[in-house]
C-alpha cells in the first residue's frame, strides 16, 4: 500500500482542457469542459511549434461554449488548438518588495530591475470591499500639496475624487503633482491605456526617485488588449488593498477611469452585450462601483486607500455617461476646464464646480468665513466678467463686484501653481486668509 501511496502522489495534477472551435475578432469560442471553467477563469491556448501558449480569460457562455478574450494577439491560433484550464480565478501576490518597481497589468515587472518577489498571502484580483458596518470613517485632512485642492476642495484620508477633465487640459501634470507632494506612506498609481511614450516621462521625470521609491507604478499602455487595461485597474486597486491592510495610509492614483470603462465596453460588446447611452453596456456601470467602492477607509484598526481617479470627459462633456456615473459613486470631483487653460492659469481647476463631500466638516471652524469670501468673490467675478470685459460695468455700482475686480488677480495668482511647487495645507489657507485681509476668528 505504502508504494501505491507512493506512485499516487508522484501522478501529475489532472490536466482539464478544451478546444478552440471559433475565432471572431478577438472573442475565441472553446468547447469541451466548461463546467469546469467560469467566469474569469484563466486559460493558456497552446498553439505548438514551441511558441508561447496565449493566455485567455472566460468572459461569458454561449450555445455550450465558453467565450474567452486573449491577454495578447491571437497570431497562430487556429482551429483545434488545446485550451489549457491554468486557474480557476485570478489572484496576485503583492508584497511590501514591490514599491519602488514598475509592473505590467499581469504582476510582472517591466523595469529591468530583476525579478519581483511574492507575498505570502495570495489577493483576488476582483475582490469585494469592506463590509459597509465594519468600515471605518474618514480620516482627519490629507495634504495634498496643491493649493487649489487644499484650500477649496479639501480631502480626508480615505476619501475618493474625481478629476474630470478634457484631452489636453492638464490631468497627467496634476496628477504627477499629487503623487509627489500627497502626505501618505505608499502611493500605488495605475497607468490604464497610457500613451506609451508617456510612461517613462512619467516615471523619470513627474514621479522622480525620490517618488518612485515609495510607490508602486502599475501600467497597461493604450496599444495593450483590452483585458491587459481592465486588468491593470484591478491589479492597481488590489495592490493598494495590501498596503491597507499593512497599516500604510494609501494614495491609489488611477488614470483613467473612462479607459478602464471604453475596455469593459469592449469586452461587452464583443460577448453580444446590448449597447446603451454612447454605445455604453450595462456591465460597464456594474464594474465601475465594483472597482471604485473598494478604494476608502479600510476596517476599524487598519489603514485607508484615498482614491483620485481622473476621468476623461469626451468632446468636453461632463455630463457624458461615464463622467456622469463616477460622479454620483465618488466623495467629490474636481473639474478641470478647457478655458482656463487656455488663459495660461494651470493647474486649470475650476474651484466653483468642485466639490468635496467631506469639506464641510473637516474645515476648521475659524477659516470657514475666509473660504465663504473667496468663493463669492470668484462667483461674483465670474456671472459678471462680461460686462466687465466689455466695459459695461461701472465701478462704484456694487461694493462686492468692486472689490471682486480688486481681488481677481490675486486670487488667480493664489490659484496657478507651477509643477515643482508645493504648498502645505495650513500655509494655503494662511495665504488666503492674508489675501483676503481677513483674520481667522
Amino acid at each position: 500500500m505504502k508504494a501505491l501511496f507512493a506512485e499516487i502522489e508522484s501522478l501529475l495534477p489532472t490536466q482539464i482542457y478544451g478546444r478552440v472551435v471559433a475565432v471572431q475578432g478577438l472573442l475565441v469560442e472553446i468547447a469541451g469542459p466548461i463546467h469546469e471553467m467560469s467566469v474569469g477563469s484563466r486559460l493558456t491556448i497552446d498553439i505548438g511549434d514551441g511558441v508561447t501558449p496565449v493566455s485567455a480569460e472566460v468572459v461569458g457562455f454561449r450555445d455550450g461554449h465558453a467565450l474567452c478574450m486573449p491577454f495578447a494577439g491571437l497570431e497562430g491560433v487556429r482551429m483545434g488548438c488545446k485550451a489549457v484550464i491554468a486557474a480557476r480565478e485570478s489572484v496576485v501576490h503583492p508584497a511590501n518588495a514591490w514599491l519602488g518597481r514598475v509592473i505590467n497589468a499581469m504582476g510582472e515587472p517591466i523595469d529591468g530591475k530583476g525579478a519581483l518577489p511574492g507575498g505570502e498571502t495570495p489577493r483576488r484580483l476582483r475582490s469585494a470591499p469592506p463590509p459597509a458596518s465594519e468600515r471605518a470613517r474618514v480620516g482627519p485632512p490629507l495634504d495634498l500639496g496643491v493649493r487649489a485642492l487644499n484650500t477649496f476642495v479639501t480631502c480626508c484620508e480615505g476619501q475618493r475624487m474625481g478629476i474630470f477633465a478634457g484631452s489636453g487640459v492638464g490631468k497627467s501634470v496634476l496628477m504627477s503633482m499629487l503623487a509627489r507632494n500627497t502626505d501618505c506612506d505608499v502611493a500605488v498609481i495605475g497607468l490604464i491605456g497610457e500613451r506609451g511614450r508617456e510612461v517613462q516621462e512619467f516615471i523619470e521625470d513627474d514621479l522622480g526617485e525620490a517618488g518612485l521609491a515609495r510607490s508602486v507604478v502599475v501600467v497597461a499602455t493604450s496599444d495593450e488588449s483590452v483585458l491587459m487595461r481592465r486588468q491593470a485597474a484591478y491589479l492597481a486597486m488590489t495592490v493598494a488593498e495590501h498596503f491597507r491592510d499593512e497599516g500604510a495610509k494609501v494614495l491609489c492614483m488611477m488614470d483613467s477611469v473612462t479607459r478602464f470603462a471604453m475596455a469593459q465596453r469592449e469586452i461587452g460588446l464583443s460577448i453580444g452585450e446590448p449597447p446603451t447611452s454612447k454605445g455604453y453596456t450595462p456591465t460597464v456601470f456594474t464594474e465601475l462601483p465594483r472597482l471604485l467602492e473598494r478604494a476608502g477607509p479600510g476596517r476599524v484598526g487598519s489603514g485607508s486607500i484615498t482614491g483620485l481617479f481622473t476621468v476623461l470627459v469626451e468632446g468636453d462633456n461632463h455630463n457624458e455617461p461615464v463622467a456622469d456615473a463616477v460622479r454620483g459613486i465618488l466623495d467629490g470631483h474636481v473639474v478641470m476646464e478647457r478655458s482656463i487653460a487656455e488663459r495660461g492659469r494651470y493647474p486649470a481647476i475650476n474651484v466653483l464646480k468642485s466639490v468635496s463631500r467631506t469639506m464641510p466638516r473637516c474645515v476648521p471652524e475659524p477659516l470657514v468665513p475666509v473660504l465663504r469670501k473667496a468663493r463669492q468673490l470668484m462667483a461674483t467675478f465670474s456671472d459678471m466678467e462680461e460686462l466687465i470685459r466689455l466695459g459695461a460695468y461701472r465701478r462704484g455700482s456694487d461694493p462686492v463686484v468692486d472689490e471682486a475686480i480688486a481681488r481677481h488677480d490675486a486670487l488667480e495668482g493664489f490659484l496657478s501653481q507651477t509643477k515643482d511647487e508645493a504648498t502645505a495645507l495650513e500655509e494655503g489657507y494662511l495665504r488666503l486668509a492674508n489675501l483676503l485681509e481677513m483674520t481667522p476668528a
